[in-house]
This record gives C-alpha cells, structure tokens and sequence, in this order.
C-alpha cells in the first residue's frame, strides 16, 4: 500500500491556513518571547490534525461526486488509490488526537477547536448546498483560528482586526466560488449545488465589495496601530487583493492556497508583507 495517496488526502499544504494561528502574537508584538516556540506546538498542531480530519470526511462525504468532477476526480478517493475504511480510521485518528492536545492548551482553545469541527462537518454534510451560508462556513474557520490565536497565546484581538479577517475570509470564499463557477460553466450546479442559486454576476459584485471593504478595515487597523511603517503595506494589500481578483476573473482558480503558493506575484507580496509589518512591529 502506497502512503502518498493518502499524504495528498489529508492536503498537508492547506496547513498554511492555520497560520492564522499566529496572527495575534506576530501583530501583538509578542511573536519573540522566549517560551513562543514551546506554546505554539500544540495550538498549530492541534489544528493541522483537526483541518486534515475535516478534508478526510468531506472527500468520504463527497466521494461519488467527486468521480463527476473534472480535477476532484483525481483525489485519492475517487480515484480509488485510497480506501475509504483506511480514510476513516485515519480521520478519527487524527480527531481525537486533535482535541486531546487542545484541552492541553486551555478549556477556551478546546471549544473553539470544537466549534471549528463542528461547523466544518455541518458544511460537509448539508450547510455546502447554500448559497452564502456556505461562503460563511468557510470564513468562520479562518475567525475561529484568529480567536483561537488569541486565546491560545494571550493576544487581544481588536476589532478592526477581527473585521478585516472577516471580510478577507468572505472575500476569499467568495473567490474560490467565483472560480468553480467559471471552470465548471454550466456544470457547476451538477457539482456544487449551492452555485446554481448564486444569480450571474452577484459573485462578481460580492468578490468587488468585500475586496474593498478588507481595503477600508485594514487601512483602519494600521492607522489604529500608530506604526509609520505599518502604513507602507497598505499598497501591498491593495495590490494582493487585486492580483487575487485578476487571477480569479482569468479563469485561473480562487484557492487561497493555491493561489499564495503557485502565484509568484502572491507570493512575493505575502512575503513583502510580512517582512514590512514586521519590521514595523519589532523594529522599533
């Protein structure tokens, strides 16, 4: 039996997203403690496990639809180079062992991981067939790391940050359906049945107002920051998030992830930014 059928199902490079994780120390400023490296082992890891499990049940959900799609056809399910009873095992595995290092952390990092898988398999099993509450199921789970970054590490998180994740997680989701819904044509509601409620050019029009609306909120939070420097990479967003819009108007895909790390503009400014705000941040 081949292992790497079954690396690609748990999609280890989605991972990324939990960085998210991290987001209140690095802005808060205390990403450089002595102890950080220590404490950050089992929030990061608790939820790489949990994401990977939450990726497991839906392929195992959406399996027979999958073998209908032209790329998903390719998973490890699917395609039969994966079992789905091997599949399973490994997501209760992975789930159990995810909720054993989050009640390691704090009682509030144990229900906020909670409350990210149970939102996750609610997705996987019916809320994905509606239109806008499956955009916001998705960006939940990018709120629910940023609360759990800062509970898990101590960080307040303030509100113009909040609201500039919010809507750069709707923004995203809103992406990554506008690209299933130009790749797919008119396939799209066979596959995803949510898109077939979503009216022509409301995706577009939702894509454009919250990509503005990050603009706003993250200008507000750099200048709520009191940093000269931290102004600088209010160009860097704006340019993300128009490269991002670009991408996703051309037909090349809305995955965030995928978008970061095979889009070398994106990527570049990813690093750009972080190299600026920290600098502003640590380098007084």
């Amino acid at each position: 039996m081949s292992i790497l059928p079954y690396i690609r199902l748990l999609r280890p490079v989605q991972w990324l997203k939990n960085l998210m994780l991290l987001f209140p120390p690095f802005l808060g400023g205390t990403l450089l403690q002595e102890d950080f490296i220590s404490r950050s082992i089992f929030p990061l890891v608790s939820f790489c496990l949990a994401s990977s499990a939450t990726y497991v049940v839906n392929d195992l959900a959406d399996c027979d639809a999958d073998r209908e799609h032209p790329v998903k056809m390719r998973r490890p399910l699917p395609s039969g180079d994966a079992s789905s009873r091997v599949a399973l095992m490994l997501a209760v595995l992975f789930l159990l062992t995810a909720l054993f290092l989050a009640a390691s952390v704090s009682g509030t990092f144990f229900g906020l991981l909670l409350g990210y898988l149970v939102v996750s398999f609610l997705y996987s099993f019916n809320f994905k067939n509606y239109a806008i509450i499956d955009l916001f199921c998705i960006a939940s789970g990018f709120i629910i790391r940023l609360i759990a970054g800062g509970a898990a590490f101590g960080v307040t998180i303030s509100e113009w940050l909040f609201l500039t994740v919010f809507l750069l997680a709707l923004f995203l989701s809103t992406g990554k359906r506008n690209g299933e819904q130009r790749s797919l044509g008119m396939q799209a509601g066979q596959h995803r049945k949510a898109l077939l409620e979503y009216p022509a050019g409301f995706l577009d029009g939702l894509l454009f107002m919250t990509g503005s609306a990050v603009l706003v909120t993250y200008t507000m939070y750099v200048i709520s920051r009191q940093s000269p420097l931290l102004l600088y990479s209010v160009p860097l967003c704006c340019f993300g998030l128009l490269r991002y819009i670009m991408r996703v108007q051309s037909g090349n895909g809305g995955d965030p992830t995928e978008s970061l790390t095979r889009d070398l503009p994106l990527f570049i400014v990813g690093i750009s930014w972080a190299i600026l705000v920290g600098l502003g941040i640590y380098g007084r």
